[in-house]
Order: structure tokens, then sequence, then C-alpha cells
């Protein structure tokens, strides 16, 4: 896969790395997760923790032990997120322990994630309850430290992973519950999958849920089921084998669409949503 030029616009910046789905549901999704990574040799052979977003929204920070920490979800110029990110990695690599990226500068030759890691390393991703992975492990808990981590935690949504359905995320988001799948399924054909669905008014996960649309985020298409409150996480693990086996059919036909199905899909289609 050839790599764009700098002014190139990517619309799917995380292509290529292990677990795209998930990096794509960190950056717009999941308010507190961490995935753990490496630089390759060329940039140190470096721990490297991702993680949703830092303090003061950091792009990223240099540890006291010389590992680094990147926020996915702090602001980055340029028309490509992964040079921004790649570009934040080499800038903190090159701070003295202890500092922090406060703002990110692209070069001409500013490197992509997909440069600066070693592609061969795990990427699971890690959701947390808390912002405690703000802290460096040799940081004094001072009461302001404290204070600024307990304001943080109280604008989680609580999320969680879906056993069950690979990249799916349950989120209460206070009068509602969701679910959120990040799919890498061309859109069109996502879009045509719920559509027999719901003409079959099979499309909701279970009893008392409903599909409600999906986003476009990074490249994927990420549709959205509403929930009942209360349903919670296990509610979505409970149906998630009879759901995914019949919307993974859905997708895999390849039969026209019917009339009614058709005029479903037209009622999808105005519900799509782009997230920058």
């Amino acid at each position: 896969m050839s790599s764009p030029t700098s002014n190139d616009l990517v619309r799917r910046p995380f292509e290529g790395l292990p677990n795209e789905q998930d990096l794509v549901a960190m950056r717009q999704l999941i308010p507190a997760a961490t995935m753990a990574a490496k630089t390759t040799a060329e940039y140190g052979s470096l721990d490297v923790e991702l993680a949703t977003i830092l303090p003061m929204a950091w792009p990223a920070v240099r540890r006291t032990d010389g590992s680094l920490t990147v926020g996915i979800q702090a602001p980055f110029p340029g028309n490509d997120l992964s040079r921004g990110l790649g570009q934040a990695v080499r800038l903190a690599a090159a701070l003295d322990p202890g500092s922090p990226i406060t703002a990110v500068t692209l070069d001409e030759d500013s490197p992509r994630l997909q440069d600066v890691l070693d592609l061969d390393g795990g990427f699971e991703i890690q959701v947390q309850d808390t912002f405690e992975f703000w802290l460096d492990p040799s940081a004094e808990r001072t009461g302001e430290i404290e204070r600024a981590i307990s304001q943080a935690n109280d604008s989680i949504m609580p999320t969680r992973p879906v056993t069950g359905l690979a990249h799916g995320y349950w989120v209460d988001a206070g009068a509602k519950e969701h679910l959120r799948w990040v799919l890498d399924a061309d859109e069109e054909k996502v879009i045509d999958a719920v559509s027999r669905l719901h003409a079959r008014r099979e499309s909701g996960i279970g009893e008392g849920t409903k599909y409600v649309g999906s986003f476009r985020a990074e490249g994927l298409t990420i549709p959205v089921w509403d929930l009942p409150k209360g349903y919670g996480a296990e509610g979505v693990e409970a149906e998630a084998e009879a759901f995914r086996t019949r919307f993974e059919e859905a997708l895999a036909s390849t039969e026209p669409l019917s009339t009614l199905e058709r005029r479903a899909r037209g009622g999808i289609v105005a519900r799509q949503v782009t997230l920058r």
C-alpha cells in the first residue's frame, strides 16, 4: 500500500494497522481506553501506549521511564490523522523523560503511524473505567492531580466491549443505552444488510431494541442501536450470536433488494451521519 503525500486527504487513516476497528472506536466512541504497541527499531524500539485522550488533550507524553503515551483523540493538523499521530510519536521520542508534547507541527518528512510502529504487536484494546492511566508510575499523587482525574472520571459514560460481537461496544448514555458496532465492510453493503433485516422486522438486537442509524468515521461504518434502559452489555451478549448470524447472512446476500427492502433502505440512508 503506497503512502500518501503529506497534503493528501486520507479518509481511512488507520488502514494497514492491526486492530483498525478498535483504533477507530478509540478515536470516536470510547471515553477511556489504551492499547499497547512498540516503535520499530528505526524509532528506538520504545514502548508505546496508545490512549483515547490525555490531560489538556496533549498529543503525546514521554514518561519518566522513557515510554510514550499518545492521545488518539487529540487535535492534529493536516488531512491525514495517521501522519499527525506518527509525528507525535517522533516528537515525543526526542523529548526528555517526563515531558509532554503540547502541539504537533507537520514537516515534509513527517512519518505516518504505520511507519513508526512495529506492526507485529498485538494492539489489544483495554477499555478503562477511569483515567488512572494518565498517571506516570513515578509521579507524586498530589491533591491537584487527584482532583483532575476525579473530574475527568465524572465525564465518562460507562462503556463496555460486547463479548461475542467483535468491535461492538455497549454504552450507557444516561437516558438511553446504545450498541455501537465498528465494521470494516463496505458501507453500501452494510446499509443493504440492515435494509433486508428491517424489512423483516429483524434489525433489532433483541426485544425492545431498535436500529437508529449509523456513523461514518475514519473510513469505517458504525451502526448504532438504541437499547432499553437496564438492558446492559449482558443483554446484548445474550443476543449476540443469533444477531451476528442473521446480520452476516444479510451482509453476504447478493439478491436484489425487494420493493419492501428498497423502501426500508430509503429511510436508513437518511440516518447516516459522518463524524470528522
